[in-house]
């Protein structure tokens, strides 16, 4: 018997092997989707509490729940039977995926909710938790950090020399860089890129209430965001 013949029965084995679910099967492709759903859950919940973009998708949340139960259920299939698997590689290759990631983060919770169903559909739940703790301590260290330094775009518009200086005393201690400074006969536009935390915006008010000062916009930047 030649390797081809080899081949060919393997595959005729396989496929009819898999005319009949066995029970063994059935349970522990039941435990594992059960696993993908409530580890899944968990990643919802995880990016919900740690996102830190501009605008919020709850349908991509939920997009992470379906991707794991998914995955889990895909695996399934492809590890049951040879021709499944064959199958699914070639149906998985002429698909396209139009949606554009704006933020790079969201690439991260993607594999994390596709190697979670990977991984409960092997069975290896050690591992799944293990990967669960190490992601949720990740974002929690990201987030903390991301909030400790958000950066703010301000814009000032005032009248004379010494509301300028004024103002910029009233930053403080904070790290600032002036973007940029545009005079109009007597009046400027200043535009400072600074970072501070979301307690620590009372200087806003301050240089509002400065005599020289017209108005006073403060906006939050995010530099990973284009849209």
């Amino acid at each position: 018997m030649n390797a081809r013949d080899y081949f060919k029965n393997s595959v005729l084995e396989s496929f009819a092997s898999s005319k009949a679910l066995t029970l063994d099967f059935l349970i522990s492709a039941l435990i594992a989707m059960a696993a993908a759903v409530v580890l899944g859950l968990l990643i919802y919940a995880t990016y919900r509490r740690y996102y830190g973009g501009v605008v919020y998708s709850s349908s991509f949340a939920m997009t992470l729940v379906g991707m794991t139960v998914l995955t889990c259920a895909l695996t399934l299939a492809i590890s049951s039977n040879i021709v499944i698997s064959l199958g699914m590689v070639g149906a998985l290759s002429i698909v396209r995926y139009r949606t554009a990631v704006k933020d790079p983060i969201d690439l991260l919770y993607l594999f994390w909710a596709i190697s979670i169903g990977i991984i409960t559909a092997a069975g290896i739940y050690p591992l799944a938790i293990l990967t669960m703790l190490v992601m949720a301590i990740l974002a929690h260290v990201f987030f903390a950090r991301r909030q400790a330094g958000i950066i703010y775009i301000l814009v000032v518009h005032y009248e004379g020399e010494e509301t300028g200086a004024e103002i910029l005393r009233l930053f403080g201690r904070q790290r600032y860089q002036i973007r940029s400074k545009t005079l109009r006969k007597g009046q400027v536009e200043l535009t400072v890129e600074l970072a501070s935390r979301h307690d620590n915006l009372a200087f806003v008010e301050k240089i509002d209430a400065l005599a020289g000062v017209q108005n006073v916009n403060l906006i939050q930047y995010n530099g990973e965001y284009n849209g």
